[in-house]
């Protein structure tokens, strides 16, 4: 298949199955930002509300710049990493300052934000030629056999390859559930019927996540926002992560008193 073949399979698949999710609606710059910090490591279905209630109460960049931390990091309690919260609103700080970088090389600059999101909002909100690469973007690359994604990218349609790169990734190209069946580019793809899934990796105790640091240092970042007290936990590990919090600027500690910033 030629590249161009392979180009208008897919953009046609994706013009008819993509999910209408309300990111993909807009050109906004700040919307687009919020979309990406939320769904890192975050299902798309959890995401949705949340992300729609974000820009309900902070719509732009100057609003977020300008709200509490406290507020900002309360409203993220449920979505994990709640440094993603405090990095999105100093990013919107700088913005709010100087405006919006339009390059993926600008936009690197702001805090909290790498190869991958400065690539989606430089291709989605300003149109930069550029190729935004995910953990499902690089499997479908890889499968395909045909190189690194960036050499994928069809002359002026960055934007919409990226999308559909990564839907086909999320909903049929899948890390270990292959519907090669249903894939616009089956019958050119080098893995198609035969991809290779690694086995799980077997032996020792898979630590629960209630037993981690994360799981800990969300409880207190919680609490805090319900305004509450400090939860019951080993001692030992309420220090741990509270100085974790602290030194990553999530909590404020002045003596016995522990806030958010």
């Amino acid at each position: 298949m030629a590249q161009a073949d392979l180009h208008a399979a897919v953009l046609d698949w994706y013009g008819r199955v993509a999910r209408d999710l309300p990111w993909r609606r807009t050109r906004d710059p700040y919307a687009i930002l919020v979309s990406e910090v939320m769904l890192q490591q975050t299902q798309v279905a959890r995401v949705v509300p949340r992300y729609e209630a974000w820009l309900d109460r902070w719509p732009d960049d100057a609003s977020l710049a300008a709200a509490p931390t406290a507020e900002v990091l309360a409203a993220w309690v449920g979505l994990g990493y709640n440094s993603r919260a405090v990095r999105l609103q100093e990013a919107c700080r700088v913005v709010a300052r100087d405006g919006w970088p339009r390059t993926a090389a600008g936009l690197r600059a702001l805090p909290g934000v790498g190869p991958y999101t400065a690539a989606a909002v430089a291709s989605f909100a300003f149109g930069e030629q550029v190729a935004a690469v995910d953990t499902n973007v690089r499997r479908v690359a890889q499968r395909l056999g045909r190189g690194e994604p960036e050499a994928l990218l069809p002359p002026g349609r960055a934007a919409d390859w990226n999308q559909a790169m990564m839907e086909l990734g999320a909903t049929v190209c899948r890390a270990r559930d292959a519907a090669c069946d249903g894939c616009p580019v089956a019958k050119r793809c080098a893995s198609a019927g035969r991809v290779q899934i690694a086995p799980r990796a077997r032996g020792g105790t898979r630590e629960r996540f209630e037993d981690t640091n994360r799981w800990a240092r969300g409880r207190i970042v919680e609490a805090l926002a319900a305004g509450g007290p400090l939860p019951a936990m080993d001692p030992q590990r309420l220090r741990r992560a509270l100085d974790g919090l602290v030194r990553d600027g999530l909590v404020v500690r002045d003596g016995d008193d522990v806030r958010l910033p």
